[in-house]
């Protein structure tokens, strides 16, 4: 296939796409000459590809050849992005027709929206497919298991080069809106391809983006506009009450504003959200309480592995009044006999991850009372994952996870597999450097299961769902049981004191 059948190609998919009018046709053609240092042009005589993956695989193998491009992973999407991008539409035609669809419903304006950073492969499709996901039924619900393959892994040499790589500035962070249109580094992911959309959240100026790794559907990232860090506060749960009123269609929430227990990016203050329904969102009440002079406010305790406190109601400032009371009360409380411990030599350690969604008319703001207290025994936290896990999951407990969705590593999909294997034929597994891990988690399933090699993988990813959730148990502040919801309600009793 000649270099001009993928010109051609990618032309006719930006048109078909409408990232591109026929009337743009030959710039499209000359600025992608200019980016493959071509001085001449002559349309393909071969049946144009449809397949984006697949044109911009063309492009980017002739790239390498004619040494416009290194051949890894970090230079190669550094490269098609710069291909994409010239083929992406302006900002300002991108806000201007997300706001008419505005006009004509909020859903109409993000569907369009999402579709569109599909097109322009900001959020690349074909490496979201890539991703295992898959269901774990429990007693808290469908929990939703994913293994990340979309994101690709850096080979050494990246790595090392990223590394030395002149450090910059600019933009201050992933999140900043200086992002729209960088050319990215080896250090830092190219985004010409990318448009946001500006928003206005609780009176100030904030954007509005898809996450390109796509977790869930429709995974969208709202950040302040301004480089200012994540803060749990009043204004927090004003700002994502506000949003669901813009979008009452999509969930939003935050991750808490302290480490081990918060985000992987605390520096910018941002929200995630989507169109999409968590296995925590359909969790029942477990326990009705009530919150003195909040009695036209819905409470519970939500049964949930981790400690969530859901309020409900059809006054978005009602709910703001209970919530920031709530908050005030976590920030201060101690239960040692809990292990609850507001503060230790100055550091404080509770905070809340808030999750709003509309019910109906109603707005609902759901509660996860967090601590991110560490001890001798759990060093990396005791409300996190406990170390007997740590050959499933590892990372911090963000958002994602307490609504109920493992993010996994990508190291696991090859791992299981292989362990599939080895427990059919029977190998010594503390022999394996790799698997040796895994090997006390599956002497205990080799007392409940007699495996085969037809039932071992699925086996392995069903109980892998189950070590998510009791990931999900270690990380609650009450356990299930008797003792812990009376603790839950003697908090509550505080908050009513």
């Amino acid at each position: 296939m000649t270099i001009e059948t993928y010109i051609d190609s990618l032309v006719c998919y930006a048109m078909n796409h409408g990232l591109t009018q026929p009337e743009d046709h030959n710039v499209a053609v000359n600025k992608l000459l200019e980016i493959l240092h071509l001085d001449s042009y002559t349309p393909s005589q071969e049946p144009v590809v449809e397949d984006l993956e697949e044109i911009l695989a063309g492009i980017l193998d002739y790239a390498c050849e004619k040494g416009l491009c290194q051949d890894n992973v970090v230079e190669r999407d550094l490269f098609d992005t710069k291909v994409m991008g010239a083929l992406t539409p302006m900002p300002r035609e991108v806000i201007a027709k997300f706001r008419e669809l505005y006009k004509q419903s909020p859903q109409a304006a993000t569907d369009w929206y999402y579709r569109f950073s599909c097109d322009t492969d900001y959020i690349r499709r074909y490496r979201i497919k890539k991703d295992m996901r898959w269901k774990f039924p429990c007693e808290y619900g469908n929990l939703d298991i994913t293994i990340n393959l979309s994101k690709p892994e850096k080979d050494p040499k990246a790595i090392a080069a990223a590394k030395n790589a002149p450090q910059s500035s600019y933009p201050k962070c992933q999140l900043c809106s200086e992002n729209e249109g960088y050319a990215g580094r080896l250090n830092h992911p190219a985004r010409q391809n990318h448009r946001i959309i500006p928003i206005t959240v609780d009176g100030a100026d904030w954007r509005l983006q898809y996450s390109p790794y796509v977790y869930y559907n429709e995974h969208c990232i709202v950040f302040n506009n301004t480089h200012t860090p994540m803060k749990i506060d009043r204004a927090a749960f004003r700002k994502l009450l506000d949003f669901v009123t813009l979008f009452p269609h999509y969930f939003v929430g935050s991750n808490a504003d302290l480490p081990i227990v918060g985000g992987s990016i605390l520096s910018h203050e941002h929200f995630q959200g989507g169109h999409y329904t968590f296995a925590m969102e359909e969790a029942p009440i477990a326990q009705a309480v009530t919150f003195r002079g909040f009695e036209d406010v819905k409470a519970g305790i939500v049964k949930w592995p981790m400690s969530v406190l859901r309020i409900t109601g059809p006054d978005a400032s009602r709910l703001v009044e209970l919530a920031d009371k709530i908050l005030t009360c976590w920030r201060s409380y101690s239960h040692p006999e809990a292990m609850i411990l507001a503060e230790t030599e100055g550091e404080p350690h509770n905070t809340i991850t808030p999750i709003a969604r509309r019910r109906g008319s109603d707005y609902e703001l759901d509660l996860v009372l967090r601590n991110n207290l560490t001890t001798e025994e759990h060093p990396l936290g005791l409300y996190h994952p406990h170390a007997d896990k740590h050959h499933i999951k590892k990372e911090n407990i963000g958002l994602i996870e307490v609504m109920g969705l493992a993010v996994l590593p990508s190291r696991l999909k090859g791992e299981l597999q292989d362990l599939a294997v080895a427990i059919v034929e029977g190998k010594d597994l503390e022999a394996d450097p790799v698997l040796s891990k895994h090997a006390p988690w599956v002497a205990e399933l080799k007392e409940k299961y007699t495996f085969t090699a037809e039932n071992a993988l699925d086996l392995l990813l069903q109980e892998t769902g189950r070590v998510f959730s009791q990931v999900l148990e270690d990380a609650g502040v009450y356990k299930n049981t008797p003792d812990g919801l009376q603790n839950f309600l003697k908090f509550v009793d505080t908050v009513n004191a």
